[in-house]
């Protein structure tokens, strides 16, 4: 009962469930910009390993954040100037973004750059599948799981003291990722123009982590409202589309 009464006391005030549900809602929608990434890769992988790999990305993804959640006070100290160089203190985090942000724009160019041009990679597509199965496909999200962890780490640090609140809040946000994984990987492969527009916005992403790497932080309102115009927009096409 202690122990509850220690940890949960948040519980008893609607303080703490408003920070709560904040929270949950803040770990979600960072959630997403992993999701879309998660999605389009498995996608190109064959089809019997595709559930497999988005159930394990989502559950490494859980427990990187599991992980720094309980080495809470070495993740606030990734926040301290590590060097300085053209005229802005770089942290741990920084790099840590900046490298994320880097391999998100390559692998958006690459990705768009198959779409774009098909025809040169049509005899290594299938191959490049298969050997990207469980081994190049699985390292690359989970890359991608240490970034995505790390910034959504130091968000919920930043928005709550308890500690109890971060782990409810990553624990349900990342269950809603495993059950939106599969809907959304369909659905990506279904409208292949949804292709296009997802891999768009890992691009914009990427650019967004290398931009607040070097310290021009972007707002994330900005960087969720451009997402959600350009869908409404997608959206709006694929009625008129469907219409036709």
């Amino acid at each position: 009962m202690e122990f509850f009464a220690t940890h949960f006391a948040f519980l008893s005030s609607p303080e703490g469930w408003a920070a709560m549900v904040t929270l949950i809602a803040m770990e979600i929608v960072l959630g997403i910009d992993n999701l879309i990434f998660i999605s389009i890769l498995t996608n190109k992988l064959p089809a019997e390993h595709r559930a497999r790999a988005r159930r394990l990305g989502i559950s490494a993804a859980l427990i990187m954040r599991l992980i720094l959640l309980a080495t809470i006070a070495y993740i606030v100290g990734m926040t301290a100037p590590v060097f300085t160089a053209f005229g802005h203190a770089f942290s741990w985090r920084d790099l840590i973004l900046i490298a994320g942000g880097l391999f998100l724009v390559w692998k958006a160019t690459k990705e768009i750059h198959h779409t774009v041009d098909p025809v040169d990679h049509e005899d290594s597509t299938v191959g490049q599948a298969i050997n990207i199965s469980l081994g190049g496909a699985i390292f690359q999200i989970l890359l991608l799981d240490l970034v995505f962890s790390v910034d959504s780490i130091i968000t919920a640090v930043g928005m709550t003291d308890h500690l109890a609140i971060m782990y409810i809040a990553v624990i349900v946000a990342i269950t809603v990722m495993m059950v939106a994984a599969t809907p959304l990987a369909n659905f990506i492969e279904k409208n292949p123009t949804i292709v296009m527009l997802a891999l768009g916005f890992l691009l914009m992403i990427g650019m967004t982590l290398i931009a607040d790497g070097f310290g021009f932080h972007v707002p994330k309102g900005y960087i969720y409202a451009a997402m959600g115009f350009s869908a409404l927009v997608e959206g709006l096409n694929m009625l008129a589309r469907r219409r036709r």
